[in-house]
């Protein structure tokens, strides 16, 4: 209510200013009536206001007061420092004295500052003494409007509160427009407030006329059509005739957008055009551009320095089909992807994807290269959750440095795997804020595995699951935990490949020890030991974050778990962070140690990208 007096005095505006004596004495005049209209809409029509200003300075001091009833509940708004009289902005004559009736008299400048103070008793309020809200017509009827109704406030014995019973009053109208009664208009919108009564009366109904249906749909893609309509037409989930519903063009615009395919999408419904009740919808659609080029640098403790370089079309044909390929290469690590992806809305809306890719490791420790196939079917199955089940055919090779005897006339002895398995992966989330959550729950979960003799070397089954946890404390500080559990059904893991076991270490694993360094492991040709991937993986993170203002933070944190086969050889970090709220996500810097002695120092990890 202090915040809404002070906006509202013209007095404010006059602070560290000049003004006149008549000017100042306009402004205590309105001060009044001002802070009275400013309570109003708190329900409060009946305070008692004392306005006082107190001027000290060369000629003198003077007490005004506006009311003279003393108040018995005071508030009081903050003071307002200004000179009484001033000289005319060009500053070319003196100014008359404050109190000086004479507009004649001659005008004389004064360094006096004028201190007012505003004195509040709100005295009792308005409350609600009867309240008139109803729907007429067809709406009268509807499910949603009815609870609207009925969560109608202020109630009745309520303070009547001009914010609540506007908003109110605005969520039933937009309800309205929302479910296609666009005839809809006020047949009484009336309130009574009673001063001497303390009451307020309110008298607020719609006449709903009847609910329209969803008609014809049209789309208009410009400057050129680039996608078939009949393509775009597979994404109207509704039938023509069914009823209006704004929330199927919400939904209609995300599965448009995440196509990927235009720079703006309107969605213009035309009551006005409504042919027997069925309003038509209009589409405008703006191409983006088709083809999308990458390029960067990047480091890896684990894969040296590398270049990135990729080129996406958008669309490669009028059938909204996609392709990319990229390339990863860098000195110990190198990969090169290519994808073709095919829209699919039998179901749920998503993807057919098949790609493939080439990988070659070359480490301290191994010597690896593989090539996978991949055939996937993804799509978004509710606001929550995302699926992908996709078939798998992988053919790896490798060889650990370990198993070298350092005789170069003798052959490396290498090890194949060929497996092709189907695997089904599902994403659950639950965020108030995907960049920055602070009310969320993520989870992944995913489940895989291969018949010995039916396109496998070795017959396995894994599960994997991975979650997130986010809690808020305070304005500026939140609780992350972090948890992963993976397990693999097998008889035969020596025949299994590096890229189909779990390692541990890292960030987003273990922090305080190096990507991939916690689990069973072999000495590499640099004297360090390496793990060499495992059955299980369990692994556990609990982290406070403390932000100093809007953008800087810093965080706290303990990480614990292990990959092992048999039992589990626990391993534990600690470490702190820094924390920046950048404009494209939160920038993250940890330091880290592990505590079990590992073969590594402290751990520095960069990490940028939203949370979720």
């Amino acid at each position: 209510m202090t915040l809404n007096v002070r906006t509202s005095l013209a007095l404010v505006d006059a602070i560290g200013k000049d003004v006149s004596g008549r000017r100042l004495a306009y402004l205590l005049r309105e001060a009044e009536d001002e802070t009275r209209e400013a309570l109003e809409p708190f329900g409060y029509y009946s305070p008692t206001i004392k306005v006082e200003d107190t001027r000290t300075g060369g000629n003198g001091a003077r007490n005004n007061a506006a009311t003279t009833a003393a108040p018995t509940d005071a508030s009081a708004v903050p003071a307002a420092d200004a000179p009484p009289s001033a000289a005319a902005s060009t500053g070319s004559e003196p100014a008359a004295p404050a109190d000086s009736g004479d507009p004649n008299a001659p005008r004389q400048r004064s360094n006096a500052k004028v201190a007012v103070v505003i004195t509040v008793d709100k005295g009792e309020p308005v409350r609600v003494r009867r309240s008139d809200v109803a729907i007429l017509g067809a709406g009268s009827q509807d499910r949603y409007l009815k609870e609207d109704l009925a969560a109608f406030k202020p109630d009745v014995g309520d303070v009547f509160d001009h914010g609540l019973y506007e908003a109110a009053k605005t969520k039933i109208t937009r309800r309205l427009a929302e479910r296609g009664y666009f005839d809809a208009d006020f047949s009484s919108r009336r309130v009574e407030v009673t001063r001497a009564q303390r009451a307020a009366d309110i008298d607020l109904v719609w006449t709903s006329g009847e609910r329209y249906d969803m008609g014809p749909i049209s789309f208009e893609q410009t400057p050129k059509r680039i996608i078939r309509d009949s393509l775009l037409d597979k994404l109207v989930y509704w039938d023509q005739g069914s009823y209006y519903h704004q929330g199927k063009l919400d939904r209609f615009r995300e599965s448009l957008a995440r196509l990927d395919y235009f720079a703006s999408i309107d969605i213009e419904p035309q009551p006005e055009n409504a042919v027997d009740g069925e309003v038509p919808v209009k589409v405008t659609l703006t191409p983006a551009k088709r083809s999308i080029y990458t390029a960067g640098l990047s480091f890896g403790t684990d894969s040296g320095a590398g270049v990135r370089m990729g080129v996406e079309r958008r669309y490669v044909n009028d059938r909204g089909h996609k392709a990319l390929a990229q390339v990863d290469w860098a000195e110990k690590r190198k990969t090169a992807t290519l994808q073709y992806r095919i829209p699919a809305f039998a179901w749920l809306d998503g993807w057919y994807t098949f790609s493939a890719q080439m990988a070659d490791e070359q480490t301290d420790y191994i010597d690896n290269r593989r090539i996978e196939i991949v055939a996937s079917r993804s799509g978004q199955v509710d606001r929550h959750w995302t699926a992908t089940a996709s078939l798998h055919a992988l053919r790896e090779r490798w060889a650990y440095v370990a198993d070298d005897d350092g005789d170069d006339t003798t052959p490396v002895q290498y090890r194949y795997a060929t497996f092709t398995y189907p695997s089904l992966r599902a994403e659950y989330v639950d965020a108030d804020d995907r960049i920055y959550p602070r009310d969320a729950f993520g989870a992944t979960f995913m489940i895989r595995g291969g018949l010995e003799g039916a396109g496998s070397d070795a017959s396995f089954g894994q599960a994997h699951a991975t979650a997130r946890w986010y809690r808020g404390l305070g304005a500026r500080s939140r609780l992350i935990a972090r948890g992963e559990l993976g397990h693999t059904f097998t008889n035969a893991l020596i025949d299994m490949p590096p890229s189909l076991r779990f390692f541990a270490g890292g960030d987003r694993s273990i922090r305080g020890y190096a990507w991939r360094e916690v689990g069973p492991r072999i000495l590499g040709s640099d004297g360090k030991q390496y793990a060499v991937g495992a059955k299980n993986v369990a692994t556990g993170s609990i982290e406070f974050e403390q932000y100093f203002n809007d953008s800087w933070g810093a965080a706290v944190f303990v990480d614990s778990g292990s990959a092992f086969d048999g039992t589990p050889d626990w391993r534990t970090g600690v470490g702190v962070g820094l924390r920046w709220r950048s404009p494209v996500g939160p920038l993250r810097v940890d330091i880290a140690r592990g505590l079990n002695d590992p073969d590594s120092g402290f751990q520095l990890y960069l990490n940028i990208g939203a949370d979720l």
